[in-house]
């Protein structure tokens, strides 16, 4: 009876968690939908306050005001680069820099310096001004290294990947030093093949910060034709007044049917749908790799 109860008790118990993360998943889903929804409505029941679950008068015409020119997919392919070059840039330096970092002060004497200066580095920058400045000095700006090369070295990717190293068995790199591997052998066929993991999740956090960037843009880009995708999307706005004194009446009656809000919906959804896609691939790594890295013997 006793042995019966406690079954009836796990699968109640295991329903009712079922049910929570069920009812909290809904709780993080809905303002997302509302987003689609509102990106689908009609301007005048957008302002009006009078969408809810479901789109009220269905239109395309946000998408089609956003993707309807071709500096929308200009801007795209930008961000695709930038996101590829950094994604490249990002791993192999981080793992150059954290590799050395996992060796005692004994194998490596200048250890400790390089470790303080990633700290001091981690917590103070130099600021917006000199990195415009070094960045003009270089020829870099309007260019896509002015996107991808400030933020070259991670820090807290280094920090994560050397704590993640440091939990490989040093056994592995001793038999590979018995059997006449160099200390990059060591890293390519041992430590590389070992850190997947750790590797997919600073992947994961170049992908994201790169393409969620628009900042950057503003302040090193001076051209529109080279914004990046989300600098371009920020910057996409109605003037009305513009296109009722200077538009055709087509032009005029498109602009009615939208608003800034709907624009604004649009810009979110077509702006999380690569990472929607992303994600799902590097998940199963994420975790391992954020929780043993962030762990430090």
């Amino acid at each position: 009876m006793m042995g019966k109860n406690r079954r009836i008790s796990k699968r109640v118990g295991s329903y009712a968690i079922h049910v929570i993360v069920i009812f909290f998943g809904i709780i993080c889903l809905l303002p997302l939908w509302y987003i689609v929804v509102v990106s689908f409505s009609k301007a005048s029941a957008v302002e009006g306050n009078m969408v809810g679950l479901l789109p009220v008068g269905f239109n395309t015409v946000a998408y089609e005001e956003v993707l309807g020119d071709t500096q929308f997919w200009r801007s795209f392919g930008i961000s695709v680069c930038r996101v590829i070059l950094a994604v490249i840039i990002n791993t192999v330096l981080t793992v150059s820099m954290a590799y050395p970092l996992t060796k005692n002060k004994r194998q490596f004497k200048g250890r400790n310096i390089y470790m303080n200066l990633l700290i001091f580095a981690m917590l103070f920058n130099g600021g917006m001004v000199p990195t415009f400045l070094t960045l003009k000095n270089y020829h870099l700006l309007n260019t896509i290294w002015a996107l991808v090369l400030p933020g070259a070295v991670p820090v807290f990717n280094v920090i994560l990947m050397m704590n993640f190293m440091n939990g490989i068995p040093k056994a592995l790199e001793e038999a590979a030093i018995l059997d006449g591997a160099t200390p990059l052998q060591v890293l390519l066929r041992v430590y590389i093949p070992c850190s997947g993991p750790v590797i997919a999740t600073v992947s994961l956090f170049s992908v994201v910060g790169s393409w969620n960037d628009f900042y950057s843009g503003l302040l090193y880009i001076t051209r529109s034709k080279n914004y990046p995708l989300m600098t371009y999307i920020q910057s996409i706005t109605i003037n009305m007044e513009d296109i009722v004194r200077n538009g055709t009446a087509s032009e005029i009656l498109r602009a009615s049917q939208v608003s800034s809000q709907n624009l604004n919906a649009a810009k979110i959804v077509i702006a999380v749908i690569p990472l929607l896609i992303i994600y799902p691939l590097l998940q199963k790594y994420f975790i391992t790799g954020i929780v043993i890295g962030s762990v430090k013997e």
